[in-house]
């Protein structure tokens, strides 16, 4: 043995870079340490005499749970039997040391597992002396590495029996760190599995030791696993510790409400973070064993933690934690968190200045339920701390103010106006009003990725602020602070930054009904500016969809009168010029490098349409016309029909709404009887609009009604030529289905074929709707939809049709739209009479193009059109043309 140590040692292992090496250097170094020592079990080490669970729970129900049950006492006497310990055992040790701070977690699983069996067969003095050397792992100097193995071996020790109780006031303080371990690196942190070994000690502790030796330290213990399986930013921790947790109330049975938080945090329950944090807490802080250590550690572990998503869970936490302890919240949190809202720290100052808000909001809450003024709680030296950090972090930040700043400063003054702060008529509110619009200002210099919550938490500052700062007692606004915010917001509208418009635009529709009082006109006039496509900002589709959103929040907001003003209620005399507004933007189709971007103009208007409409039906049913409600149905039926599933999705759930409401129904819906009868209420909430399969059969059953057989079918277009497999299968499917069904109805095919055509008219050279429509007409001509006029000579439909084509390829580049055309000209061969004669020389002068793709396309597919229809080519040629088209390299 000592030979081969010796060799092992010049291998220098520890040094490789190869895991494998290293791990099966452990290995050896351990079983060549054990033939170094007797094979012999400690007879110091400690044993928990009662093993079972059953006794263990027979001995809390009859109240002895803190005497021992059984002791297995080690008798000191029978140890004292000396034996020499070779000079290799420390070489042995000491690597094992080292392989416990090696960079991967198997080599420092192997190191900890030989520690421990090492040992177990070392006198107690020495045995001591490891667990020293062991606990100097656990120092600030030490890497997250020495940590984790640190717990590894920590644990084998205590599920071995070779930690003494003597030895547990040393650890258990070692533990409680670890447990907490989060250390920055870059843009993220290093610890979970340093946290996740130190549960996995407290699961070995709670069965290695008797309950009484864990006495005096099971409210730390209780209180660290609960923070850890509640508050752990990592899913496996919240559950290592939720089964530590488990272990210790089934084995010591002494943590305070055990059964009832298991119940509450178990293996599921810890799953989700954000109900972990705003729900689950809530409940466990209801014991009051728990309570401070909660919010003592979201105060200084969690509100200035790395992610910021972990520090604004925290301060709602700490918003549901305050009714538990208000009083500590107010005397002891808040002076604690102020100094830090304005410190040095990015991290800390948004944590804090955020909870301030939070905790101040849940007070004021708490206030009113008990009919008490905020002042209840907070004294005059925390309300002047609360106004100070608006203005010191402004100062503080100085140009570097934006995101940050912007994000937290907004809600700062959302929660403190909603809490009623006693500062009306105090120079801070301009202060608040100034950073609010500075910062709808400043969303262009914002990444785009805070861009929308910046936004959104001005917006809700903005509208809290006015409620409760910019009102009278009689209800009215200040006239010169009206004309002069209102004043200021429309003509931000107009200016040449997309993001500007998008923020004013949501804050014109945020601002409280005294504030649009006698300004209605004026500020819908404004809006609807910005909601039409104009050649200086066709790409501004964010700005035209938050403009959409606004006028349908304003119109909320000022309710509905038909025979008021049109300065202050949505009236008779206003009502068609606004649902004109938002029916422009279904019509918007704008795309970009982005792509469809008038998608999101559409949803915006789709689910405007909605609420106005619902809000008019409610209110006064009388002024939804019969026309305006044909246009709103129509339009949803058209995007129901399209290609993106997102948008067909909330068209055909904004349609179903509103053919469904009962309360009252809405008037004037053409054809709701049929409609009922194609989406039957049962199975309005199961219908997968999202799905192809689902969608396609139901929508083109309204091809049936003349009402909407144009916008089905417009929509249908882009959809049975598009790109997408699924999407044009399942469409194309359906609309041949139905073209199968009207065979035998002469009128049906008749109103079917001019909608057709007026579809092609309305939006010839649209090559949105154009190509799809060519590729269309290509597979209805090939699945014989229009077989029906082949025996007419002459028919009407196929020579409009002709000429249409001949049309909308003049002087086209295109080569899909060029392709597709080919599909219709062979199709439109079948047909008969004059019109051969046109389509052959179209199809020759195909043959003929400059594109060599289209030459080749056009004799292949005209060669396929010879051999199909074979009565358009005299049989003594046919030979001699399909040659031609065959063997010329077109």
């Amino acid at each position: 043995a000592p030979t081969v140590l010796e060799c092992l040692d010049n291998c220098r292992l520890s040094e490789s870079n190869q895991m494998v090496l290293r791990k099966l250097g452990m290995k050896l170094v351990q079983r060549l340490g054990l033939t170094f020592v007797k094979p012999k079990v400690a007879k110091w080490r400690y044993q928990r005499g009662c093993r079972s669970l059953a006794a263990n729970l027979q001995a809390q129900s009859s109240g002895v749970q803190n005497q021992k049950i059984t002791t297995v006492a080690a008798d000191e006497a029978a140890d004292e039997e000396e034996y020499d310990i070779p000079g290799e055992i420390e070489n042995v040790v000491e690597q094992l040391l080292v392989g416990l701070k090696d960079k991967d977690t198997i080599v420092r699983w192997s190191a900890a597992k030989g520690i421990g069996r090492i040992t177990g067969r070392l006198p107690k003095e020495l045995a001591d002396d490891v667990v020293g050397s062991l606990l100097d792992c656990f120092s600030f100097q030490e890497t997250d590495n020495a940590w984790h193995g640190g717990c590894l071996a920590l644990a084998e020790l205590g599920r071995r029996g070779l930690l003494l109780p003597s030895r547990i006031a040393d650890v258990i303080p070692v533990i409680l760190k670890a447990l907490t371990y989060d250390e920055k690196r870059g843009a993220c942190s290093v610890g979970s599995n340093v946290r996740d070994a130190a549960c996995y000690v407290c699961w070995a502790f709670a069965r290695a030791y008797e309950p009484s030796e864990l006495i005096p330290f099971i409210n730390q213990i209780s209180s660290a696993l609960v923070i850890a399986a509640v508050y752990d930013r990592d899913v496996n921790c919240r559950r290592a510790a939720s089964a530590a947790f488990q272990e210790n109330v089934g084995r010591q049975g002494t943590f305070p409400h055990g059964i009832e938080i298991l119940t509450a945090a178990d293996y599921f329950a810890v799953g989700n973070r954000a109900n972990c944090y705003l729900t689950t807490s809530v409940y466990i802080a209801g014991f009051p064993e728990y309570t401070q250590p909660m919010i003592d550690h979201l105060i200084n572990m969690k509100i200035n933690h790395w992610d910021s998503v972990i520090r604004e869970l925290a301060t709602k936490a700490l918003h549901n934690l305050t009714p538990r302890a208000p009083e500590y919240m107010a005397d002891v949190v808040l002076p604690r968190l102020l100094p830090l809202s304005v410190g040095p720290d990015l991290h800390a100052r948004h944590g804090a200045i955020l909870a301030c808000a939070e905790i101040t909001w849940a007070l004021c809450k708490l206030a009113e339920e008990n009919n008490r003024s905020v002042t209840h709680y907070l004294n005059d030296k925390a309300l002047e701390g609360l106004k100070q950090i608006h203005q010191e972090v402004c100062v503080k930040c100085k140009y570097n103010i934006y995101q940050i700043c912007f994000l937290t400063v907004c809600n700062l003054i959302e929660k403190l106006s909603l809490s009623k702060m006693p500062f009306r008529g105090d120079p801070i509110i301009g202060g608040w009003q100034w950073l609010i619009n500075d910062s709808l200002r400043s969303l262009p210099h914002i990444s785009s990725t805070v861009r929308q919550h910046i936004k959104d938490s001005a917006v809700a500052a903005l509208t809290a602020l006015c409620n409760e700062y910019y009102i009278s007692e009689q209800g009215e606004a200040d006239p010169a602070l009206q004309d002069e915010l209102v004043t200021q917001y429309i003509s931000e509208l107009q200016s040449p930054e997309e993001m500007i418009r998008c923020g004013f635009s949501l804050a014109l529709g945020a601002l409280p009904r005294f504030l649009l009082k006698g300004r209605l006109q004026q500020v819908l006039e404004g809006l609807k500016k910005i909601t039409l496509v104009s050649s200086a900002d066709v790409s501004f589709a964010e700005a035209r969809r938050d403009a959409l959103i606004a006028v349908a929040k304003i119109c909320q907001t000022v309710g509905v009168k038909g025979d008021g003003s049109q300065e202050e209620y949505v009236c008779k005399d206003n009502v068609t010029p606004i649902y004109a507004t938002l029916l422009s933007g279904v019509t918007d189709y704008t795309t970009d490098s982005r792509g469809d971007v008038g998608g999101w103009v559409r949803e915006a208007a789709m689910t405007s349409l909605m609420e106005v409409t619902l809000l008019l039906v409610q209110k006064e049913a009388e002024l939804i016309n019969a026309n305006i409600c044909r246009q709103i149905m129509c339009w949803l039926a058209q995007q129901a029909a399209e290609k993106i599933d997102k948008f067909r999705a909330h068209a055909g759930s904004v349609f179903l709404t509103l053919l469904h409401f009962d309360h009252p129904p809405i008037p004037h819906i053409p054809h709701r009887e049929e409609l009922e009868m194609i989406f039957p209420r049962s199975e309005s909430e199961t219908l997968n609009w999202n799905a192809s399969s689902e969608a396609f059969p139901r929508i083109t059953q309204l091809l049936a009604l003349p009402v909407y057989q144009y916008h089905v079918l417009l929509g249908l277009t882009v959809s049975v030529g598009g790109l997408t497999e699924t999407t044009l299968r399942y469409s194309a499917q359906s609309l041949f289905d139905y073209m199968k069904r009207i065979q035998s109805d002469p009128s049906a095919m008749e109103g079917f074929c001019e909608t057709l055509l007026k579809v092609f008219e309305d939006n010839l050279r649209n090559d949105r709707v154009s190509v799809p429509l060519l590729t269309m007409l290509d597979q209805m001509l090939a699945n014989g939809c229009f077989e029906i006029f082949t025996t007419q000579e002459n028919h009407p439909f196929p020579l409009k049709l002709f000429t249409l084509c001949k049309e909308e390829i003049k002087k086209s580049k295109d080569i899909r739209k060029l392709r597709s055309s080919i599909g219709v000209f062979c199709g439109l061969i079948q047909f008969q009479g004059d019109m051969r004669e046109k389509v052959l020389f179209q199809l020759f002068l195909l043959l003929c193009h400059p594109f060599p793709l289209i030459r080749k396309t056009t004799a292949s597919q005209v060669y396929e059109m010879l051999i199909t229809y074979s009565d358009v080519v005299d049989p003594a040629l046919l030979d001699e043309v399909l040659t031609i088209l065959s063997d010329t390299n077109w």
